[in-house]
Order: structure tokens, then C-alpha cells, then sequence
């Protein structure tokens, strides 16, 4: 039997769905009552301003992603460098694909985070993990795991914009197969170098 979601969760999942398809103009209390077929005013019920209302949401992908995370990392055991671009790759292939929506939510939230310490803070942990990245980082034996993972994470942060906005933009249902090997290459080798130059 299909676990009933709560009426958050379906807010929260509403909230990404119209970020993601419209911007972050178009994340409204009333938006999301439309969508849920809910009586004008629930959504604000449950979240009374615009910033609870966005604040959740971010949180609600934050969670996601860790729990997406968490079960796939569960199977990589011991760390390599070839392990860890694997999964890597493979993470990167599921955000750029299957979580299509979430990292477009994501982008369109950002205007909304600029100025708010408290949502910046909460999009940097929406789709990677920088406790997860020092950790990996560190049993792979870099020197300085913290620097290591915050330069893993940039790169790729910058894979995701490029499959998502840039010169290798995926368009929904492409597939992934043709850059895969590439994007494990040159994870592999980023994290290589991170391992031995720090």
C-alpha cells in the first residue's frame, strides 16, 4: 500500500513543480491551491508567508536529495576514485534526467535566495552534500577534505548548469548514455588531482 503523503509534502511538491515550470513568480500561495484543487487560503494555512512558503520548499528538496544521496552511497564501500566517479556520474546522470524538475526549481528559487542568508544557505544543500563531499574527500586521503570537496562541488555545480542551460543542455527525455563517460572521466580526474595536490 502507497504511503499517503501529508498535505506539506504536497504543498512542497506543488511549490517545485511551479518553480520549476515558471519561475519563481510563478511559486504563489494561490498557485498552488489551483494546482491542488485545494479552497483558496489552504495553501497559506499551512504557510503563511511567501518566505515560509519558499523557505519549506527548499528545505522539502534538501531533504530529498540527502535521502536520494544516502540510498545510492549506501553501496559504495570502500571509497576509490574510480568508485566515487561512478556514483558521482551516475548522481549527476539522475539530476539531469529523472530530477530534471528539482534542479530547474532550484535555479528559478535562486532569485528568491540572493538576499536571504537563511535560503542561500538552504539552496547550497539542495543537490549536493558538502558534509557527504568532506567525508568522501577525506577517506580518499585528501590532505584537506573541506577545500577538496568545496572544489568537487563546484565542478559540479558547473555540470549540472552546463546538461541543464549550457553547451551540453539535455532537453526532457534526451538521454544521458552519450556523456556519461566523459563526465566519470572527468570526475575521476578532478577528484584524483584534488586527492594529490592537497
Amino acid at each position: 500500500m502507497a504511503e499517503r503523503r501529508s498535505r506539506r509534502e504536497l504543498i512542497c511538491e506543488a511549490a517545485l513543480d511551479l518553480a520549476a515550470e515558471g519561475g519563481n513568480h510563478a511559486l504563489t500561495h494561490q498557485g498552488i491551491d489551483a494546482r491542488l484543487g485545494l479552497a483558496r487560503g489552504s495553501t497559506s494555512y499551512y504557510y503563511r508567508t511567501r518566505h515560509a512558503l519558499v523557505s519549506a520548499a527548499i528545505a522539502h528538496l534538501a531533504r530529498r536529495s540527502r535521502e536520494h544521496f544516502e540510498s545510492a552511497a549506501s553501496t559504495v564501500r570502500p571509497p576509490t576514485v574510480e568508485a566515487a566517479g561512478n556514483l558521482i556520474a551516475d548522481q549527476l546522470e539522475t539530476l539531469v534526467t529523472d530530477r530534471r524538475r528539482d534542479v530547474l526549481a532550484r535555479y528559478a528559487l535562486v532569485v528568491d535566495a540572493a538576499a536571504d542568508d537563511e535560503l542561500r544557505a538552504g539552496l547550497a544543500s539542495c543537490l549536493f552534500s558538502l558534509p557527504a563531499a568532506i567525508a568522501l574527500m577525506g577517506a580518499l586521503g585528501a590532505s584537506e577534505p573541506p577545500g577538496a570537496a568545496r572544489d568537487l562541488i563546484s565542478l559540479l555545480e558547473g555540470m549540472v548548469f552546463d546538461f541543464s542551460f549550457g553547451t551540453r543542455v539535455l532537453a526532457p527525455g534526451d538521454s544521458f548514455a552519450e556523456h556519461r563517460e566523459s563526465t566519470r572521466t572527468t570526475i575521476c580526474l578532478w577528484i584524483g588531482t584534488l586527492v594529490t595536490s592537497r
